[in-house]
């Protein structure tokens, strides 16, 4: 499925039917879901387009708000092993409601983060949060990692 980025390539192999892509991040093959798809690409975007250490990246990353135990789609971390973005990918089919916004907020509870991303490979939103005045504002392009770094 074509996406609103760039294309890159991955391998993707069948086995008992189901289409696997081999994820990078993980080291290890998981099935292809259209989700998984928006997943790969964009963390691809931001290892290979916006400059993130591919080290700094964690996909499926698990989180526990509240006794409950939820997973980020993906978490970059700063140089320093802080997180610093969250992004939540929803496959290209779904829209980008206000829940969607109200569950990577969820998440932002606990992890505390400067910049919320959410994207279904079509669309892609990023916010940056000001930690002083509890507000988020949402900015024209995705930064780089240089500028998150700052």
């Amino acid at each position: 499925m074509d996406l609103n980025l760039p294309s890159f390539s991955f391998r993707i192999k069948e086995q008992n039917g189901k289409k696997l892509i081999f994820d990078n991040f993980r080291r290890r093959w998981v099935i292809l879901t259209p989700e998984e798809w928006v997943r790969q690409n964009f963390a691809s975007y931001l290892t290979e387009i916006k400059h993130y250490p591919a080290s700094l990246v964690a996909l499926e990353r698990s989180l526990r708000i509240n006794q409950h135990d939820f997973r980020a789609d993906i978490v970059l971390f700063s140089r320093s092993g802080k997180p610093s973005v969250i992004v939540e990918c929803k496959a290209p089919d779904v829209k980008i409601s206000q829940q969607v916004f109200d569950q990577i907020a969820r998440y932002n509870l606990e992890l505390r983060v400067s910049y919320l991303i959410v994207t279904n490979g079509l669309n892609h939103y990023c916010c940056q949060f000001d930690k002083t005045q509890l507000t988020y504002s949402f900015l024209q392009e995705i930064p780089d990692f240089l500028q998150m770094e700052q």
